[in-house]
C-alpha cells in the first residue's frame, strides 16, 4: 500500500504514524521527494481499507499497489533511484560505460584493456574472476587470483571494479569489488538474491535468459526487500526461436521499465548479439533509447581470448564507438 503525506507533516508527526503501522507488524519504507514524502506499507493489507488509512490526519491519499513487486515499483517511490559509483552516476541523465574483457587472464592483458577503456571515455572495468560457463570443460576463471588482478587494474587506472559474483563463499575475496554483478544464470537463485541484500555495495542484476520483466522486477524485489536498495538492472538479451544473434536484445524493455520501475536501467549489447560487428549498432539502439548506461566487452586480442573472444571490441573499435555515443545522446538531451 502506498501513503502519501499532507505537506508540513512534521517529522515526529510522521515517525508517530510510521509506530502505528509498526506495532501492527508491518514494515515501513519512506521515499522522500522534492514536494511528497511517500510511504510504502510492506506486509499483508489485503484487511486494511484505504479510507481507515486516509481517516489520519497526515494522510493525503493511500492507494493499493497492483504490481507484485513493492520496492521496484515507480508508484512506491516516484523519483528515479540514483546510484553513484565512483565518478560515474546510474539514473540522474547521464549514461556512464562499464568496459573490460569477458574474462580475467593476466595481469598485463587487464591493465592494458582498463588504460585503453578509461582513455575511450570508460568509467567503470568489468571483468569476470569467476565465470558460469555451458560446458564444464571450458574455461572458468581465475578465481581469487583474478580478483587480485582487478585490484591492481584499479589501482593503475581509479577506475571502480565491476564483476560477478557465483555464490555466497565468494564474497570474502569481494572486499575491494564495487559493484557485484549477479549473472543471468543467478537471476532465480532468491537465495543469492537475499544475501546481496545484506552487502553494502550496488548490485547490477542481469535478466535470465528466459525471465518476463515481472520475474526480472520480483528478482530485484528480493534484493530489495533483504535491505539493498542499490540495484541496476540490466538487460543482455533473452532466448527466442531465432539464432542468427547469441540472444535478442530486447530494447523495448529499457522505456517499459523506465515507466513502471524507479531502478537504473543498463543495456549489454555485447551478449545480446554475441557478433563483435553488431555491438556498435545495439549500443547506439540502446542509447537512443534512453538506457542509463552500457557494459561493453573489450579485450587487447580477441582473437585469442580464452572466452567471447567473437563478441568483444578491439580497443580501437572501442574508442571509436566511444566518439559516436554522445551525439546519439544528445539527441535527447543527454551526455555520456
Amino acid at each position: 500500500m502506498i501513503i502519501t503525506l499532507k505537506k508540513g507533516t512534521t517529522e515526529n508527526q510522521m515517525n508517530e504514524f510510521i509506530g502505528t503501522w509498526k506495532e501492527k507488524g508491518f514494515d515501513i519504507h519512506v521515499s522522500k521527494g522534492e514536494n511528497l514524502t511517500i510511504l510504502g506499507l510492506l506486509g499483508d493489507t489485503s484487511s486494511i481499507d484505504t479510507e481507515q488509512v486516509e481517516a489520519f490526519e497526515v494522510v493525503d491519499s493511500a492507494k493499493r499497489i497492483s504490481a507484485p513487486y513493492k520496492m521496484a515499483s515507480r508508484s512506491f517511490h516516484p523519483e528515479n533511484t540514483i546510484i553513484k559509483v565512483g565518478e560515474a552516476t546510474f539514473g540522474n541523465g547521464m549514461i556512464p560505460v562499464i568496459a573490460g574483457p569477458c574474462s580475467v587472464e593476466t595481469e598485463e592483458q587487464v591493465v592494458s584493456i582498463a588504460k585503453d577503456v578509461k582513455k575511450a571515455g570508460a568509467r567503470l572495468l568489468r571483468g569476470g574472476a569467476f565465470k558460469p560457463r555451458t560446458s564444464p570443460y571450458s574455461f572458468q576463471g581465475l578465481g581469487e587470483q583474478g580478483l587480485e588482478i582487478l585490484k591492481t587494474a584499479k589501482k593503475e587506472t581509479g577506475l571502480p571494479i565491476v564483476t560477478e559474483l557465483m555464490d555466497i563463499r565468494q564474497l570474502q575475496y569481494f572486499d575491494d569489488v564495487d559493484v557485484i554483478q549477479i549473472g543471468a544464470r543467478n537471476m532465480q537463485n532468491f537465495d543469492l538474491l537475499k544475501e546481496m541484500g545484506k552487502v553494502g555495495k550496488p548490485i547490477l542484476l542481469k535478466r535470465g535468459m528466459a525471465a518476463t520483466v515481472k520475474e526480472f522486477l520480483m528478482s530485484a524485489e528480493y534484493i530489495m526487500a533483504s535491505g539493498n536498495e542499490d540495484v541496476i538492472l540490466c538487460e543482455r538479451g533473452v532466448r527466442t526461436f531465432d539464432n542468427y544473434t547469441r540472444n535478442c536484445l530486447d530494447v523495448s524493455i529499457v522505456p517499459y521499465l523506465h515507466k513502471v520501475s524507479h531502478l537504473p536501467v543498463i543495456v549489454d549489447p555485447s551478449h545480446a548479439c554475441g557478433q563483435r560487428w553488431m555491438v556498435a549498432d545495439l549500443a547506439k539502439a540502446s542509447v537512443a533509447c534512453n538506457t542509463d548506461g552500457l557494459i561493453i566487452e573489450v579485450h587487447n586480442n580477441p582473437e585469442k581470448a580464452l572466452c567471447d573472444g567473437e563478441q568483444s571490441l578491439h580497443p580501437s573499435e572501442f574508442a571509436d564507438l566511444m566518439k559516436v555515443l554522445p551525439v546519439v545522446a544528445g539527441i535527447n538531451n543527454r551526455t555520456m
